[in-house]
Parts: structure tokens; C-alpha cells; sequence
């Protein structure tokens, strides 16, 4: 079974190393014709407004080729930046730099348009109890850099995976006989503070989850009218979480049925990567 990493700093340290590994494998053919010891000082420009993220990827990256090397950024996480503004300078060995700029770019890109979406749909919400929440629709290998944008955007984090959270979809209702005795063997078999949801597809089935002990309720494929009525229904007995469908053109009217969370899978699937350049100055520190 895979060891999933503590901290953020392991993270990081994992992504990166498995990155370059990918990209530069037993070397880089073509930053090798560049002078040894030669040093150069590059730029990170965003060419479109964003909510920058992924600052430690970066540095991890670059510094995993040139321990020498400095970086000094302009912004931290979690900043909104315009386009045309230099994010960062570093100032290293020019091989080093070469080499590092693909794989750099790749994580500040990703993240800070997952960063960048996730502010949109959280400031779609203000003025509502809604929180937005991810799924675990993410790029194998990065779901925990994805879920860090998503908290760095404002967004709430949903279970990490299946080891820590316990999700009863239809599939495993049907398996199990049925709502009630699907949730009543969940609430038996779960360790104490575990993550205990059940996806419910009509009133029926939502009063037989609440009447079971469920205290977290997936409402799918709701319509407005239907969550607004599941929310009558529910009172304060547990938490209801809309899915499914979810964008930006319904995402308000969804909040303003009184739902306490909707989940949306393409903060982290659908994802558009910015619009980032590194550009090499031409004068030598």
C-alpha cells in the first residue's frame, strides 16, 4: 500500500523528485551545451490574471538541481496577481535553470489555475453558508498539490481517499440492501471521527439516511426545488452537500437553497493550465 506523506514539505519533496525523474531522467541532453559554471538570472512572468499557487513546488524544483541558487518572490500563495507582473526572479546555474523551467512551470501552472478557479466559484457563494469542496476527481500522482490549491483558493477539502473517509454511493447502497442498512453497518464498522457520507437520490431515501444516523448527506442531481425541499426536510440533523452539474452559470442559485456545501469535481479535473513564461535576462549576476 502507498505511504501517503505527512506534511506539506514531504509532498512537495515527492512531487518533485518523481517530476524530474520523469523529465530529466539520466540527464538533460540539450542544457548541457551550455558552459559549466556559467550563471544566468530568469523571470517568472504571468501572462493572464490569476491566484497564484505552487511556490514551494518551484523552489523545490529548482533548488533539487542547484542548492546555490536563490529565488526571491514578489508574491506568496494565495495572491492575486494581473497579468504582465514578474512573480519571482532566481538566480542560478544557467544548465540548472534550463533544466528546471519545464517542470517549474508545470506545478505553478496547475495549481494556480486550480487555485484560481476555486476562488471564482468561492466568491460566487459569498453571502451563503455554501462551501465549495473538492472531489477526488484530480490528476493521479497530485491529488494532495491540487487539494492544497483548492484550500489556497478559498475552497474546503473533501476526504483525501478512500482510507480516510467513508462514501456510500448508490452502487454500494445496493450492494448493502439498502440506505438504512448500508449507513446503520458504516456507523458499527467506523473507527470514532471518521467521515461518514451517504449520497441520496430522492426525499425518501434522504429520510431514511437521516433516520439511519447519518449526519452528512449527498444530495445527487438535485434539482434547485429538490434541495430546497431536502433542506426543509433536514432541518439541523446533519449536513447537506449538493453534486453534481455544478458550474458557474447555477453554482449561486444551488448556494441560496441553503445547502451547506457543494462539491465540484472540475476544480481539479477540468483544469486549464495559466499562463506562465520564464524568460532568461540578459544581464549576468
Amino acid at each position: 500500500m502507498p505511504v501517503h506523506p505527512v506534511s506539506l514539505e514531504e509532498t512537495v519533496a515527492i512531487d518533485v523528485a518523481r517530476a524530474l525523474e520523469e523529465d530529466v531522467g539520466a540527464g538533460d541532453l540539450t542544457a548541457a551545451l551550455v558552459p559549466a559554471g556559467k550563471r544566468a538570472r530568469a523571470r517568472l512572468i504571468t501572462r493572464v490574471d490569476a491566484v497564484l499557487c505552487g511556490t514551494a513546488w518551484f523552489d523545490r524544483t529548482v533548488k533539487s538541481l542547484d542548492i546555490s541558487a536563490s529565488i526571491r518572490w514578489n508574491f506568496a500563495d494565495g495572491d492575486a496577481v494581473s497579468a504582465g507582473s514578474a512573480l519571482c526572479e532566481a538566480v542560478g546555474e544557467a544548465r540548472s535553470l534550463l533544466t528546471a523551467e519545464r517542470t517549474a512551470l508545470n506545478f505553478v501552472q496547475l495549481l494556480s489555475a486550480v487555485a484560481t478557479r476555486t476562488r471564482e466559484f468561492v466568491k460566487l457563494v459569498q453571502g451563503t453558508r455554501a462551501k465549495i469542496v473538492d472531489t477526488r476527481k484530480t490528476i493521479p500522482g497530485l491529488r494532495l498539490a491540487e487539494k492544497y490549491a483548492v484550500r489556497v483558493g478559498g475552497g474546503t477539502n473533501h476526504r483525501i481517499g478512500l482510507f480516510d473517509g467513508i462514501l456510500l454511493k448508490e452502487n454500494h447502497l445496493a450492494a448493502a440492501g439498502g440506505v438504512r442498512p448500508a449507513v446503520e453497518a458504516a456507523l458499527r464498522a467506523a473507527r470514532p471521527g471518521t467521515l461518514l457520507q451517504v449520497e441520496v437520490e430522492s426525499i425518501a431515501q434522504l429520510r431514511q439516511a437521516i433516520d439511519a444516523g447519518a449526519r452528512l448527506i449527498l444530495l445527487d442531481n438535485f434539482t434547485p426545488e429538490g434541495m430546497r425541499e431536502a433542506v426543509a426536510v433536514t432541518g439541523d440533523r446533519a449536513e447537506l452537500e449538493a453534486s453534481g452539474g455544478v458550474d458557474e452559470r447555477n453554482v449561486r442559485a444551488i448556494a441560496e437553497t441553503g445547502v451547506h456545501r457543494i462539491s465540484i469535481g472540475s476544480l481539479t479535473k477540468d483544469v486549464k493550465a495559466i499562463d506562465l513564461s520564464l524568460r532568461f535576462l540578459s544581464d549576468t549576476p
